[in-house]
């Protein structure tokens, strides 16, 4: 029987799959030290847990609205203003089951077959598969370390084809943690106008900036760029709400009347008790907040420091989300514990196996001689970690 040739053609998240071996490999009693989650390691601040008590409480266990309810819509609406002095009204706002499947409802909403999409690179891995299943084509924009992992406007024209449809601005990214400022989005926020092409700004990471820096949403640097942004963000990160699966976009009304309609096929609506906490979280202030930030940056500044005095590795230091992408290359084709490091896949398969520390590979984030680490765990794993790195080199 011939399956979907679409489908079969998708890949597997590879963070996932390291999380899940990690969990696997815990349950069976082997003490090893996992990196892979995108989660932070903080519990759901109280209020919100108290919420959805309440929401249960009341009967709120019903259907919504397919794109969300309005009391969500509204605060949602009210979060863009505030914190990013944009102007939306509830038809411009569809709230998903998490970020992921916001971004789903988007390239349904926006592709045709054979439309290309710009993905710079190191991406989310999620990112390129998405754009396939909506039956587009990922088309990846190469950075360097050098250049702090960032394209720039110069390098966004010169991707552009009669073909491409849209680019994924992922800022705070995952996985570099890097940061575009309001002058590079700016230049960049010219050449989609200027070409008429839609940028999907990931911003699920806003809240999770360091050492003075702004975030900045594209999509406030004036009216012709807002109408090509579609905004994808949530509460997954900055609420530590991962399990609660919220996300939402802001869009254009007829873009969102789209990814409405798609949704109401696919999911009905997203969790009628998770809306109710996540008006409570988005209203609740950001004490909390502050401080995951405050404890992440200094296992962040751990994590780097520590990395950068290790031989044949090296990294730079994010300016936001939790996630430090560390540079291997100098390893490839060298020897450890007798194999032969020929890639990034190699070099985790053998960590994990040798010294149980599991990282994800920077193959499938577009960046080889890369690999992953996130530093949302405990200062005594990223010690252990690191300790272990160190001990798998030496060899």
């Amino acid at each position: 029987m011939n399956l979907s040739q679409k489908s079969l053609s998708i890949s597997p998240s590879p963070t996932l799959a390291i999380d899940a071996k990690y969990k696997e490999m815990l349950s069976n009693g082997i003490d090893v030290v996992g990196f892979g989650a995108g989660e932070p390691d903080f519990d759901t601040p109280d209020h919100i847990k108290a919420a959805a008590i309440e929401a249960i409480k009341k009967g709120e266990t019903k259907y919504t609205p397919a794109s969300g309810t309005l009391a969500l819509k509204k605060a949602i609406c009210k979060k863009f203003l505030d914190d990013n002095g944009l102007t939306y009204s509830p038809s411009d706002i569809v709230v998903s089951n998490g970020a992921k499947h916001s971004l789903i409802n988007v390239f349904s909403a926006i592709l045709n077959p054979g439309d290309e999409v710009i993905v710079p690179a190191p991406f989310w891995v999620s990112y390129p598969e998405m754009i396939k299943i909506a039956d587009g084509v990922p088309v990846t924009l190469d950075t360097t370390e050098e250049n702090g992992f960032k394209f720039t406007a110069e390098e966004l024209a010169k991707a552009i084809t009669p073909k491409t449809k849209a680019i994924v601005l992922n800022s705070p990214s995952n996985p570099t943690g890097m940061i575009y400022s309001k002058e590079e989005l700016s230049a960049i926020a010219d050449v989609a106008v200027k070409n008429n092409i839609f940028v999907v700004s990931d911003e699920i990471y806003e809240e999770l900036v360091y050492d003075g820096n702004k975030h900045v949403s594209i999509a406030s640097l004036g009216e012709e760029i807002k109408k090509l942004t579609i905004v994808v963000n949530g509460v997954s990160k900055s609420y530590a709400m991962t399990g609660w699966r919220i996300g939402y976009t802001a869009s254009t009304p007829e873009i969102a009347k789209i990814m409405g309609n798609v949704q109401s096929h696919a999911a009905s609506n997203p969790c009628s008790i998770s809306q109710a906490a996540t008006v409570a979280a988005l209203f609740g202030g950001k004490e909390t907040i502050e401080v995951m930030k405050k404890e992440f940056v200094i296992r962040r500044d751990y994590m780097v420091d520590r990395i950068n005095s290790i031989n044949g590795v090296s990294c730079i230091k994010p300016q936001g989300a939790f996630y430090v992408m560390m540079n291997i290359k100098s390893l490839f084709g060298k020897e450890i514990s007798g194999k032969i490091i020929n890639n990034s896949d190699d070099f985790c398969d053998l960590l994990l196996e040798k010294n149980k520390v599991a990282l994800v590979p920077g193959g499938g984030f577009g960046a080889d001689g890369y690999v992953r680490w996130s530093y949302a765990t405990s200062m005594e794993n990223i010690k252990n970690g690191l300790d272990r790195l160190e001990s798998f080199l030496n060899e």
